[in-house]
């Protein structure tokens, strides 16, 4: 379907890669993988036809119908559902050839019978199920675009390429804006995704489960490789063995992740995050060799001290404008924690990562402080406050005076040389540096100071895979406490030993490891409030004093009610819950219809996707197949729906019972 042959492209007078040949067939989902300037955004403006080629040839299909997520962030006052609607151009060219044949009955009569062929009468519902699936409201559809801040407007860029019923899908980076529910979302419905997938994306989870071939850039190559992300690895690993100049220091590479490992399994806890790590450390090990030739190597060297506690914050509450976001927060930090902090988009994640770092100041309660407590908080406001005019090597000198000062000109370079600055690139100024390069250097200078306290709020926005792998690993050796806000699911996994769920105003510990988490998204979106985290503080000692506090004020009201108005209550409650319940019934049905489609489609996509059955001999079974894939594609949309249409009404009704 797509065919590369020879393809070289340059940018100026580099080469971003040469003599690519390889084929993708119709229906395989492609992670596109390469370290930032790579070349992989080039690729996909070639297939866009934004670019040509300036060597070798590029063939497709002439008819293919081809959504991309569009860079223009347009702040018009077009409501968002309309704007996603527009991503189906057939659709909208329909309509509006209905609004010009008004009197004409004959012509009006085939326009509206092509209408409904392509899904018109349910677009504005398949419209809503996709924003609401990357996190907006009911109440965001009829909102204006210009509203929207940034990262939103990215949400909806997103959402108008995926209403396109396109035959080729190329997604740059879809995640980068999105939070971990609706990284969840778009990874479930890229899987169920028909058509070809080109995808750029630097999370190692997303893509292993999602594609199911890797077309890797490296040294100027593009090469294609059978399999997921993992598969990948294991290919290259067994590729790079064979350079002897790389065996030793892959055996080195394995033997440190294997001591580490050890340390960690001796005094792993039973829970199930801590053992949810174990295993992502173990897979750390087996994957070490594949990344041996990567361009970065540093470590968080050791704090020069380390007291006990770092930080404890007692009943703090946070937010602005003196309107609280979180409330209560009892939190006690020691050298070696390692929490993760989750919770949806706008819960207050970002904000208890800043009155961690005391940048915002707390409306309540009381803040402790180790007297050599030392912060490194990486934000992404962070990049912004780097000196653009400046160097790298300038910029470290600059935050890092005191220590630099000691320092030679050759060790801040070869300190830098470890985030990928080396040559005459830490001697440039770093206003032209893509986010990733800038990300990279507010690590360094983070990392240079020495803290004791790491607060990382999504360090890996800008950072590809080889960075991202290079951070995992050095936050293994790192021997202060970290905190962790991130999408990044092999970062949580590999650092965490707890997790912190922010919700409703209160930050809580979490039980469970990501699967649980996952599952627990899923449950609160549809109201059930079993699955809310436990109302308990998050020191484990801090926490006991807390619950008993509130043991003993919920004791004292309970006991100044009648026995006759707790009846009631209990009468009241129970009768809203089976007011709940056929809905709740309802929506487990369709979740388990949803399942058994995206089943049928995922064995319709293993058959589409064996090249024999595009031959000539193969033909009337293909036909088959397709037919079976659109009749699939209606059952599904119904049930989608029906599912939509019963959540919003359980939200409603749980909302009118309060």
């Amino acid at each position: 379907m797509l065919n590369f042959t020879d393809v070289t492209i340059r940018r100026g007078p580099r080469v971003l890669f040469s003599d690519a040949t390889f084929g993708l067939f119709r229906g395989e989902k492609v992670g596109i993988t390469g370290e930032n300037g790579s070349g992989k955004s080039s690729l996909l403006a070639l297939v866009r036809g934004d670019l040509q080629a300036d060597a070798g040839t590029f063939e497709m299909p002439s008819s293919l119908a081809i959504a991309h997520v569009s860079q223009e962030l347009l702040a018009t006052e077009q409501p968002a559902i309309e704007f996603v609607l527009d991503g189906d151009a057939e659709l909208r060219a329909i309509e509006q050839s209905i609004a010009e044949a008004e009197h004409d009955g004959l012509k009006l009569g085939e326009l509206h019978g092509r209408y409904a062929a392509v899904g018109g009468y349910d677009a504005r519902s398949r419209a809503g199920r996709l924003m609401h699936g990357l996190g907006f409201t009911t109440a965001d559809e009829s909102r204006p675009v210009s509203s929207f801040s940034g990262g939103w407007r990215v949400r909806l860029n997103v959402a108008q390429a995926l209403m396109c019923r396109s035959d080729l899908l190329l997604l740059d980076e879809p995640t980068n804006h999105l939070d971990l529910d609706a990284i969840l979302w778009l990874e479930t419905w890229l899987r169920e995704y028909p058509g070809t997938l080109l995808l750029i994306a630097h999370d190692r989870e997303f893509l292993d489960r999602i594609v199911n071939r890797i077309v890797n850039i490296e040294h100027a190559r593009a090469r294609a490789y059978r399999g997921n992300y993992s598969g990948f690895e294991e290919q290259r690993a067994s590729e790079l063995a064979e350079q002897s100049a790389l065996y030793t220091r892959q055996q080195r590479e394995i033997k440190h992740m294997e001591s580490f490992v050890e340390r960690f399994r001796a005094q792993a806890t039973k829970a199930r995050q801590a053992q949810s790590r174990l295993k992502a450390l173990e897979r750390m090990q087996r994957i070490a060799p594949a990344h041996v030739d990567s361009p970065f190597e540093f470590s968080f060297a050791q704090p020069p001290k380390l007291p006990r506690p770092l930080l404890a914050l007692e009943n703090q509450s946070a937010g602005y404008n003196g309107r609280a976001i979180l409330e209560r927060v009892n939190m006690t930090l020691a050298p070696g924690a390692r929490v993760a902090i989750l919770g949806r988009n706008g819960a207050g994640k970002s904000t208890f990562m800043k009155l961690l770092a005391g940048e915002l100041p707390a409306l309540a309660g009381t803040r402790t402080e180790a007297r050599d407590l030392s912060i490194g908080y990486f934000a992404q406001h962070q990049l912004e406050q780097l000196n653009v005019k400046e160097s790298p090597l300038d910029n470290l000198r600059r935050i890092g005076a005191a220590l630099a000062a000691r320092a030679t000109e050759q060790q801040l370079r070869d300190f830098l040389g470890g985030f990928g600055f080396r040559g005459d690139r830490v001697f440039e100024p770093v206003a032209p540096f893509s986010g990733g390069e800038k990300a990279r250097l507010v690590l360094a200078l983070t990392a240079y100071l020495r803290p004791n306290l790491l607060l990382l709020d999504e360090p890996t926005n800008h950072l590809d895979l080889e960075m991202r792998q290079a951070l995992a690993v050095a936050l293994q050796d790192y021997e202060g406490a970290v905190v962790l806000v991130s999408h990044d699911r092999h970062l949580l996994r590999t650092v965490a030993d707890e997790f912190i769920v922010v919700h409703q105003g209160r930050a809580t510990p979490f039980d469970g490891d990501l699967e649980d988490y996952a599952k627990w998204l899923d449950e609160t979106s549809k109201g059930n409030p079993a699955f809310a985290p436990q109302d308990q503080s998050i020191s484990r000692r801090e926490g006991a004093a807390g619950q008993s506090t509130s043991r003993r004020e919920s004791a004292a009201a309970q006991s100044s009610e009648s026995a006759e108005s707790r009846k009631q209550r209990k009468r009241e409650e129970a009768e809203r819950r089976n007011r709940l319940t056929p809905l709740k019934a309802k929506i487990a049905q369709y979740d388990e219809e949803l399942s058994r489609l995206a089943g049928k489609s995922a064995a319709l996509q293993t058959q589409l996707a064996a090249p024999d059955i595009y031959a000539a001999a193969s033909k009337e079974r293909l036909k088959e197949l397709l037919a079976q894939q659109a009749q699939l594609a209606r059952e599904t949309e119904k049930v989608e729906t029906a599912w939509l249409e019963a959540s919003e009404a359980l939200e409603e009704q749980t909302r009118e019972l309060g």
